[in-house]
This record gives C-alpha cells, structure tokens and sequence, in this order.
C-alpha cells in the first residue's frame, strides 16, 4: 500500500543563517551567529510520509526547494536546540547523494518555534503508538459487552404526592 504524504506544519517565514563550526560540547548558540543578516528567508513545512519525518525549507512563492532535513528522532543530531534561545535551531541538511552540512533556523516568533516543537512531539508519539501496534494498553481495556451477557439495573423511582395531585 502507497503511504500518503502528509503536511503537518507550515511556516511562511523562517530564517537560514551560516553558523560557525562548533567549538565545546555545550552545544550552538544563536548569539554567535549574524542574526541581523541572514544568508536566506522562506518557508519551512513539516512533511511526514509514513514513518519518515522530513523538514523542506522552500521558496515562499515558486515552492522550489532551497535544503531538506531528514528528521529520525527529536531531540536528536538533525534538528538540535541552541542554548541561548526557544526560536533559533541547528539543521542538519542532506542532499540526495547523502552529503550533509549544518546551519542555522530561526523563526520571527516564539510562538512559531513552539508550533514546530509540538508537530514533531505528536508525531514522534503517533510513530510510537504505531509501533506497539494492537496490543498496546488500548487495546488491552475493553469494557463492551461480550455475547450473551447482561447487567440489571434497580431504580428506586418516587413518585411525590404534588405530581399525582395534578393528574
């Protein structure tokens, strides 16, 4: 069976910035980069297919595809969080000959950093309840009624004087 593609977040605008190489094992930091002047502007969309999760940065008006970022896991080595703010994220982009090169992605907004955040949480949990499959604990808790059994219910049902008065 074909797997159907599957947009899960578009941003209209985001930034590509050219990072410096990293020097400790602290991890990026956005201040060290130009975040005045960024090397690119446009528009990011989260497209998972089946089981893989792909980040496209494209042209905001011709679509054309400016770098792509196969995302395995979050947090992972593809998409990593600086550590000085919530907007700014290292890339890791791929090409299709496999050659890789890292850069940076910032957003405008807060808000547009927390919408990617919890696109790529939701899909993360959907791919692991995908993979436990039908015996995971939904499955397990099935309170219908099996053939041929039944409950009985007692109603102690009053009837107050007033209400057969008007009868």
């Amino acid at each position: 069976m074909d797997t159907y593609e599957s947009v899960l977040l578009v941003k209209n605008e985001v930034f590509v910035f050219k990072i410096p190489p990293k020097t400790t094992n602290r991890g990026y930091r956005a201040a060290d980069w130009n975040l005045q002047e960024p090397q690119w502007t446009g528009r990011m969309r989260l497209v998972s297919k089946g089981e893989e999760l792909v980040m496209k940065l494209e042209d905001k008006t011709s679509g054309q595809l400016f770098a792509k970022c196969p995302i395995d896991k979050y947090p992972g080595v593809a998409l990593e969080s600086v550590t000085d703010s919530s907007r700014y994220f290292v890339l890791k982009i791929q090409d299709d000959n496999g050659r890789s090169a890292y850069i940076g992605l910032g957003f405008g907004d807060r808000s547009d950093s927390f919408d990617l955040n919890v696109a790529l949480q939701d899909h993360f949990k959907w791919l692991r309840k995908e993979q436990e499959g039908p015996t995971g604990p939904q499955q397990q808790l099935d309170l219908g009624f099996k053939d041929g059994e039944t409950i009985k219910i007692n109603m102690k049902i009053t009837v107050s004087k007033c209400s057969l008065a008007k009868n």
